[in-house]
């Protein structure tokens, strides 16, 4: 099993991230949509980050599509999601607040780094990032108290991608989230990057 992306990429990094803690064999392959476009698609004709080509050549996207496909490949007992039905819907709300803080965090770096200065809508920018405040608003509501996970006592996928979402917004907007205005997030992401799961996949 390959995974396909760069670790700048918080797609990337929670499914490599996940699939250490589900403990799934897998090779990590850091090839870049943008510096290594023709490597890219070589392996997905698409390039899309990530892409994970699976042990018999099936090429899988989209970080919850290849995420849902290791979780039926891992043990049961290593599952990143709670069983019970109402902690298994409270999860994948956090999960989903934290993959749109992702898209809007992208949004407003691609329109300052790729798109010229004079053709910027400052209203559509305005606009994402009250989406990106309301999202991370939301998810430090859901947080736990310190030196606790969300659902268990060790890190699900909400745990995860939440952690991933913030230090990836804080690392290409550090403005957004200045230090203090969310301390629950902050906490749990630094808890998250303290475990061996993280450290061995860092942002880079």
């Amino acid at each position: 099993m390959k995974l396909i992306g760069m670790l700048d990429s918080p797609f990337v990094r929670r499914v490599a991230i996940s699939l250490r803690a589900l403990d799934i064999a897998f090779e990590h392959e850091p090839l870049s949509v943008f510096s290594t476009f023709d490597a890219f698609a070589d392996i997905n004709p698409v390039v899309k980050a990530p892409s994970l080509v699976t042990d018999d050549g099936t090429v899988l996207m989209e970080s919850s599509l290849i995420l849902e496909h290791v979780e039926r490949i891992s043990a049961p007992e290593r599952s990143l999601l709670p069983a019970d039905p109402s902690a298994h819907a409270r999860s994948l709300r956090i999960i989903g607040l934290a993959l749109a803080a992702c898209e809007k965090t992208v949004q407003i770096v691609y329109e300052h780094n790729l798109r010229p200065s004079e053709k910027r809508h400052q209203p559509w920018l305005d606009r994402v990032r009250r989406q990106l405040d309301a999202a991370y608003r939301l998810l430090e509501e859901e947080m736990p108290g310190p030196g606790r996970w969300i659902f268990a006592e060790r890190p699900l996928q909400a745990d995860i991608t939440v952690a991933v979402s913030f230090r990836f917004t804080r690392e290409m907007l550090p403005d957004v989230v200045n230090a203090g205005i969310y301390p629950r997030l902050e906490a749990l992401s630094a808890r998250g990057e303290a475990t061996e799961e993280f450290r061995a996949f860092p942002f880079s």
